[in-house]
């Protein structure tokens, strides 16, 4: 079986099973901040099992695409040089919700796994586990899985071959320190004494030299864990299990590393062909080939799935990912000198293997490689500066003519900086420096390094997401909040269902106290898809007395909205309230809403299909919509694109909604965004309509949101800015209706403000200010060179100045009138005029102190300029560093500039 057929009989045998096929969710987790990634099968059920989400099936299948390598689960630095480490792979899994459980999950597995007709592996080489037994909780025990354990005997699994692993780190699962938890079951295969990575002749089960395999793990969600480490059973208890493609694929190939199944061969050959590289003649370019074919994987999914290389966060992670492969295809390349790009081509192969298995992959390739290529082009760029800093920190130690005359060393500090502010890779940077015969102080590297990752993992803990209230819990099992705010602002009758605060359920709300109210119905819109929640109140029968001040909604559990209120008068479970949301608000965000779908249809008009949302936001005030874009948005472009929303919103159809199943939606041709939860049947869609575009319509979306009712209600759009929000992604601001006609009078009253100061028309204002502007640069160049020749006009009075300590002529003094090039220029006349000596000059610099040092070339053996700087900013409160023959710095202590200068004989005296 190919890896395809693998995956395609998995998801067969559960879909025959009565499981619902689900599509893979994004990498990027929806709305779950508590993860850098998407991480397990589960993620993206993680609500339904937690009791935050129902869905109209029971039980599901998918093939999940994972990342590990950031946070809590990071295996990037064991990739290529170990058999079964990736970066990116697919889990399979099967769930249950509540539906079935032991009994049928170690059926179900046992039958797909080894019956003839499935997967037919050898029982005789297959090994199963079950939890052994533990403290689960203070004081709580919790034995073998005697349970489960007779399931498999129940499969005909001989007893010696079902082995109880005791201890919570291997055989118990929790979803957090409080929540779902519970004991696993996994299933080995026995890969023969050949696959020993220690060499084992005759080991048993369970060694863990690498013989053995786990192919596949389920887990019995059978507990529930409070906050006092108390734990109960589920009411319904669940099944999450998981099956790596990769390893099953080895295992059914009869191959020994995942690298060896048609899943990554067609990959390595790829790139071999790009390095000049032919796989299986070198350990180490095996291992090179096997992190490009990985780490291009990995790349081109998260790029698709949106995210982009930058400094922090996930776009940091794939940067290292991609500089990892990018550095070993570097190596490659040189050893055979075969010079081209790599990353582009490999995530063409990335397609070709995998784009039938994952449709996203097609739709904005473009752009993926795009992304891939800049990347590749700045990765070179990183290298040359790199490699320039290296020669500024060694004091220019690069050189192999110097090598030997060289004894210098490298802080682990600075060596840090080299590998994680300019990218220079650790395997790098130990040939650089043993090429250049500088020693690094690799403990405190690692110190550094070990800092950053601590502060990466907490950067990443994000809010432990625990089971929902058991209030809105409660409440979910038996009704959803009608939604009235699509037919108005106004709710009237509306029941009181629960009311929460910080002290948890109550029956009453007293005037003056804040918490959480749930209704039946509501004209409230709650925040999501970007739209900003409604503000309103509830009021009395007649809608006169108010009896509550709403601030704000939002979704505890889908379809129940959630209230968040403070009460005018007392509130009880049960009664009746009119809701009244602000109407005129509702309006503008309204407005702006409907605006941002303009904007995307007008966007992928002028700049491509490529472009996709990538986050919005819909206030009263404004509006700003994040796209993908691999350039800047330039003048003449925006214009157009303005030019065509507002020829829209005069065409002025009616705006239509309807809900229909999610298949039928994306058919019709409505843009959904990858990544984002939609669900199966009950979609809301809506269109702009236009009978003069091709298909019928200048814009069709999934969205939740409210809208204007003709798209002429908008009124007017004026883009207000367009900028770069992160690598790959733009953000345009506009506004609308009242806040446009507002932007239009501030311009035009600035205009006009600005004309009557130049004392000029309107119409001559630029012509005047383009004047004015040449003027100014006049008059700076001619100041420029008035203060070089008031620097150059100090240089004999200063070198009247020079003494002479230990028979080396000293310059430490103050200057004036000058500006920093002008200090820079006096301290070269100096050097020149000197010969020979050390020059020291500090001038105040507003309400900064600048100081530079000069050392002559004789002396730079025992003075060096970039430390000598060091120690004088010190004490005017800056730092600087330089070279050892010139060195700048900067402070913040101007009364302390004459004493810092005084105290140079002192510091020189030392070292002449």
């Amino acid at each position: 079986m190919t890896g395809n057929e693998i995956r395609a009989t998995f998801l067969k045998f559960f879909e025959q099973n009565g499981h619902r096929v689900v599509p893979s969710s994004s990498l990027v987790p929806h709305g779950d901040p508590t993860l850098l990634f998407t991480n397990a099968g589960m993620n993206q059920f993680k609500e339904v099992f937690l009791g935050l989400e129902q869905r109209d099936y029971k039980r599901a299948t998918t093939a999940q695409k994972v990342v590990r390598a950031g946070g809590k689960h990071n295996d990037l630095e064991n990739v290529g040089f170990t058999k079964r480490h990736h970066t990116f792979f697919e889990m399979m899994g099967n769930f249950s919700f509540g539906d079935y459980f032991k009994k049928e999950a170690v059926a179900f597995a046992w039958e797909l796994v080894t019956s003839p007709d499935w997967f037919a592996l050898d029982k005789s080489k297959l090994y199963v586990t079950v939890f052994g037994g533990a403290e689960i909780a203070p004081g709580t025990l919790l034995g073998v899985d005697e349970e489960a354990k007779s399931f498999w005997l129940g499969q005909n699994v001989p007893s010696e071959r079902i082995v109880p692993i005791p201890g919570l780190k291997e055989n118990f699962w929790a979803m957090g320190d409080t929540g779902p938890c519970g004991p696993c079951s996994e299933i080995h295969y026995d890969m023969g004494a050949i696959a020993s990575d220690e060499g084992h002749a005759d080991c048993q089960f369970p060694c863990d030299c690498g013989r053995f395999v786990e192919i596949w793990n389920l887990v019995f969600m059978q507990f529930n864990r409070d906050s006092s480490g108390k734990v109960d059973p589920l009411p319904k208890p669940s099944i999450d299990t998981g099956a790596g493609l990769e390893r099953l694929a080895a295992v059914i190939q009869g191959k020994l590393s995942n690298f060896d199944t048609d899943l990554f061969q067609p990959l390595i050959q790829k790139a071999g062909e790009l390095t000049g590289t032919r796989y299986g003649k070198n350990p180490d370019s095996d291992a090179s080939l096997r992190i490009i074919a990985d780490h291009s994987r990995a790349a081109t999914f998260l790029v698709s799935d949106g995210v982009v290389p930058s400094n922090e966060g996930r776009g940091y992670v794939l940067r290292k990912i991609i500089r990892r492969a990018l550095r070993h295809a570097n190596l490659l390349q040189a050893a055979a000198s075969v010079p081209a790009t790599v990353l582009p081509a490999m995530a063409d192969a990335v397609k070709l293997e995998m784009g039938a298995a994952y449709p996203e992959l097609e739709e904005d390739f473009a752009r993926v490689q795009q992304i891939l290529l800049g990347e590749e082009q700045r990765f070179s760029r990183t290298i040359t500066v790199g490699l320039k800093k290296f020669a500024e920190f060694t004091g220019d130690g690069t050189q192999a003519a110097t090598r030997d005359t060289k004894s210098a060393s490298l802080s682990g500090e600075k060596t840090f900086m080299l590998y994680d502010t300019y990218g220079l890779p650790r395997d790098f940077l130990e040939d650089l420096a043993r090429d250049s015969g500088i020693t690094v102080e690799w403990p405190s590297f690692e110190r550094a390094m070990q800092e950053q990752r601590t502060r990466a993992r907490a950067s990443w803990k994000g809010t432990s997401k625990e089971s929902v209230n058991p209030a809105y819990a409660k409440i979910a099992d038996t009704f959803k909040t009608e939604a009235c705010f699509y037919f108005g602002t106004t709710s009237k009758d509306a029941r009181i269902e629960a009311i929460i605060t910080k002290n948890g359920s109550v029956n009453e709300l007293k005037a003056g106290e804040s918490g959480e109210v749930v209704l039946d119905r509501t004209s409230i819109y709650a925040e999501s898809g970007g739209q900003m929640a409604d503000i309103g109140g509830f009021y009395d029968h007649s809608g006169t007395q108010r009896l509550a001040d709403v601030s704000g909604a939002f979704y505890p559990v889908a379809g129940l909205v959630a209230h968040r209120v403070t009460a005018k008068e007392t509130l009880h479970v049960s009664d009746r309230v009119t809701v009244i949301a602000d109407a005129q608000r509702r309006t503008h965000i309204m407005r702006n809403h409907s605006g941002t779908h303009l904007i995307n249809a007008a966007l992928r008009n002028t700049l491509g299909t490529h472009v996709k949302q990538a986050g919005s936001l819909n206030s009263p005030e404004r509006l700003r919509f994040d796209f993908t874009h691999f350039a800047a948005v330039d003048p003449q472009e925006l214009r157009d694109i303005e030019q065509q929303v507002n020829e829209e919103i005069r065409v002025n159809t009616a705006v239509e909604t309807n809900v229909t199943s999610l298949e039928d939606a994306l058919a019709s041709g409505a843009l959904a965004f990858f990544g984002d939860k939609y669900p199966e049947h009950n979609v809301r869609v809506v269109t702009i309509p236009d009978p003069q575009a091709p298909r019928g319509f200048y814009s069709k979306e999934l969205c939740g949101g409210t809208h204007v009712h003709r798209i002429g209600d908008v009124g007017v759009l004026k883009i207000i800015g367009e900028q770069s929000v992160a690598a790959g992604v733009r953000r345009i601001e506009a506004v609308t209706g009242a806040g446009a006609l507002e932007h239009y009078q501030n311009q035009a009253r600035l205009l006009s403000q600005l004309a009557s100061q130049l004392n000029v028309g309107e119409d001559a204002l630029l012509s005047t200010v383009e004047k004015l502007s040449q003027t100014a640069k006049q008059l700076e160049k001619e100041l420029e060179s008035q203060k070089r020749k008031g620097a150059l006009g100090q240089l004999d009075e200063l070198a009247a100045k020079t003494q002479l300590i230990k028979g080396v002529k000293v310059l430490a003094a103050e200057v004036a009138n000058v500006d920093r090039d002008g200090l820079r220029q006096l301290v070269d006349s100096l050097r020149q005029k000197l010969g020979s000596g050390v020059i020291a000059l500090g001038m105040p610099d507003g309400d900064q102190v600048a100081l530079i040092v000069a050392v002559t070339k004789d002396l730079t053996s025992k003075v060096h300029a970039g430390k000598l700087i060091q120690a004088l900013a010190k004490q005017v409160g800056g730092s600087g560093g330089g070279r050892p023959d010139l060195a700048e710095a900067g402070g913040k202590d101007t009364s302390a500039l004459n004493s810092t200068l005084r105290s140079i004989p002192s510091l020189l005296e030392p070292l002449l």
